[in-house]
């Protein structure tokens, strides 16, 4: 496609500048027909800002103006760049002025797209552009920046190239058998096989905490009622968020709220006291006090400092077998420990030992493996081709054991062709489409 796309780059909206960008072979032609210099250079130099005034339908701008040469750009065509100020109304007049001088809107995406279909970027790249434009915190922009610098795209073409040459090696002892021992071959593709599996196998260990990263760690805070959940809750997220009172079953549905400690979200849960009950509303809140539970990552099971164990405590200890629980021992500046369980003690009042709870979530739910000097992997498609890819290395290595060469030939094949379902190289068109709409407009 040769023609020139142009759109708004910045979020819409009244701001200090507004950027319009322009893409393709006509991109300098149309910024000259509506660009006057104040002072016209003989020649427009590349990555030079340029002040100047756009004229279009009765109006005058005063912007600047950039140009980008091919194949030195974003999108690796033509990138013209003006900078006006940021008017909603004046913005999109820029566009009308661009579009009537030659150019058409772009899609959502379409100027990454134009990057990844001239080499600039690789697919898993151009997916962690839209990954870090949308992290709401800072370990998941630590992740996608590590993808974007190619470090995914390095050790996944480091596999494939590994795979294609012992392909290589199958197809020659299969046209010239005389030449070559199948035998050699085979044992080669095996060697190969196992050494890509053990990289795919740390980079897939790598998604748990990769998705924990992406969605925030969910926490759910459980116990009966007046154990002090809301008020943990509360100082949990530095506000007054929850009612707190002290009248039996205040709260009676689920609140969520998300914080951000030591560079990871933090979802958490606040939950209607769980104990039998007549009133019905109360009986809702309590199944969806349970619900929470079993949908969560953590949980922190609160009880009081200033009484044994009840029934309704053994309960919820029950309830929460088999997840990973965080004990809270609460309101100590009453009383010490009298519950007879180990678990941190503060008081949700006073605030103390907060923060120790905030880490303790974190290095319980990734299991203190969280580390960002190496690639974690938090984008969903890539987890699932690095699992297929895995699942298929598994199947041919049982095959490498009893089929013929041209077999394990075509095999070896598809679990390349998995592979680069993350780098762009064998996805379809339609789902390469797909994940570009997932973009923002002039991105």
């Amino acid at each position: 496609m040769n023609d020139t796309i142009a759109q708004i780059s910045t979020p819409m909206g009244s701001g200090g500048i507004s950027v319009i960008r322009m893409s393709g072979k006509d991109s300098l032609k149309i910024a000259q027909s509506i660009f006057s210099f104040n002072k016209k250079p003989l020649v427009i130099e590349p990555r030079h800002m340029y002040f100047g005034r756009i004229n279009h339908n009765g109006f005058t701008e005063q912007c600047l103006m950039v140009y980008f040469n091919a194949p030195y750009s974003y999108t690796g065509e033509d990138v013209v760049e003006f900078q006006c100020h940021g008017g909603e109304y004046l913005t999109a007049q820029i566009l009308n002025a661009c579009v009537f001088g030659g150019a058409r809107l772009a899609e959502n995406g379409e100027f990454t797209k134009q990057a990844f279909i001239n080499g600039k970027i690789s697919l898993d790249e151009a997916e962690s552009v839209i990954d870090m434009i949308n992290a709401t915190s800072d370990a998941e922009l630590k992740a996608s920046s590590r993808v974007l610098k190619g470090e995914l795209f390095s050790k996944i073409s480091e596999i494939q190239k590994n795979i294609m040459d012992a392909i290589v090696n199958l197809e020659v002892a299969i046209d010239y058998p005389e030449h070559d021992d199948e035998a050699l071959g085979i044992d080669n593709m095996v060697r190969v096989l196992e050494d890509s599996k053990k990289v795919l196998k740390k980079l897939y260990d790598t998604s748990g905490n990769g998705v924990l990263i992406r969605s925030g760690i969910n926490v759910a805070i459980v116990g009966k009622p007046n154990v002090g959940k809301s008020s943990l809750l509360n100082a949990l997220i530095g506000e007054d968020r929850a009612i707190v009172t002290s009248v039996k079953g205040t709260t009676r549905d689920t609140l969520t709220e998300t914080i951000t400690f030591n560079g990871i979200k933090i979802n958490f849960i606040d939950t209607a006291g769980i104990h039998e009950s007549v009133d019905e509303v109360e009986k809702i809140g309590i199944k969806r006090a349970k619900d929470s539970v079993g949908n969560s990552d953590i949980v922190l099971a609160v009880f009081d400092a200033n009484s044994p164990i009840e029934q309704e405590d053994n309960d919820i200890l029950n309830l929460v077998k088999g997840k990973k629980v965080i004990n809270i021992i609460n309101k100590t500046d009453l009383s010490s420990n009298n519950t007879g369980l180990l678990g941190i003690e503060i008081s949700a009042l006073n605030k103390n030992n907060i923060d120790r709870i905030k880490q303790e979530i974190i290095d319980v739910a990734m299991e203190n493996k969280l580390d960002f000097s190496g690639i974690i992997i938090t984008n969903t498609r890539h987890i699932e081709a690095i699992k297929d890819a895995m699942d298929k290395i598994d199947n041919l290595l049982k095959e490498c054991k009893s089929q013929t060469i041209d077999i394990i030939d075509m095999l070896a094949k598809d679990v390349w062709k998995t592979l680069g379902r993350i780098t762009g190289e064998t996805e379809n068109e339609d789902i390469i489409s797909g994940i570009f709409a997932k973009f923002c407009l002039g991105k």
